[in-house]
């Protein structure tokens, strides 16, 4: 299997990278600090780490938005995260929102999917009213591995002002958490979005992180062929058809809506 990890010396330039980028963007923007969710997943949990050090406890906003399919211990890691950083953060609850939501339109009650989605975009919500009420950005915490494959829901966790860990793959976003410090318990919890009860990553998309990240980085992002991967990583044919596919049926969700080309 191919080996992404990064040197000591990677390690840190890519810290001190994604550290300059955030405080850039904020900059740029003319914000007062930035907005993020915290799951007590791995990637909001280095994002969040990078971005208090890019500026300041103080200038960094948690939101820990649990529902109702919630784990008890995803959300308790996700507050143990921003008290060991020191930095803000609320508890709201969005279960009431999606309940209206459901009240609203009941076809859609026992549909996991719609429901899953609209709970990745109700927070999506709550993180830019945060946001605009406090003149802040909201950041991404979406890795490359989802984002090639368009694991992430369009206009939810999709919808931020920039991507600070969006050139990571996991593997990458697993190594660079553990040298900024993040506790190892963290680093290596089983992936979830939490969009419905009992939910993993890895049992959804078919494939695990680790399979997913050196096809991607050996074909998709690569110049070996659907062949040659198959001969370089040892796995079949059937696996990196299915990596490909999913690159390709979810390119809709890394671009700008398309409109019609001008006619004049």
């Amino acid at each position: 299997m191919l080996d992404l990890r990064f040197s000591e010396e990677e390690l840190e330039l890519h810290r001190q990278h994604i550290t300059d980028f955030i405080r850039d963007q904020v900059d740029a923007a003319g914000a007062d600090g930035a907005v993020l969710g915290l799951s007590g997943g791995i990637d909001s949990t280095l994002t969040a780490h990078l971005a208090v050090e890019a500026l300041g406890a103080d200038s960094v906003h948690g939101l820990v938005l649990p529902a109702r399919v919630s784990a008890d211990e995803q959300m308790s890691d996700a507050e143990r995260v921003a008290l060991e950083l020191d930095m803000p953060f609320d508890v709201i609850e969005i279960e009431p929102v999606i309940e209206t939501l459901l009240e609203a339109y009941s076809e859609a009650e026992g549909d996991h999917v719609a429901v899953g989605n609209a709970r990745a975009r109700v927070r999506a919500v709550l993180n830019y009213l945060v946001a605009n009420h406090e003149d802040r950005l909201v950041l991404g915490t979406g890795n490359r591995s989802e984002a090639a494959v368009g694991y992430f829901t369009k206009y939810g966790d999709g919808a931020v002002d920039c991507h600070p860990i969006g050139n990571l793959y996991k593997a990458q976003v697993r190594q660079l958490a553990r040298h900024v410090g993040v506790p190892e318990d963290l680093v290596e919890k089983t992936p979830t979005a939490e969009l419905w009860a009992n939910q993993t990553d890895e049992e959804e998309m078919g494939l695990s992180y680790d399979t997913l990240d050196t096809i991607l980085a050996t074909h998709v992002d690569g110049p070996l062929s659907a062949a040659a991967t198959c001969r370089h990583l040892g796995v079949d044919e059937e696996t990196v058809a299915q990596v490909r596919g999913m690159y390709e049926s979810s390119e809709h969700k890394r671009d700008v809506p398309p409109a019609p080309d001008p006619l004049f």
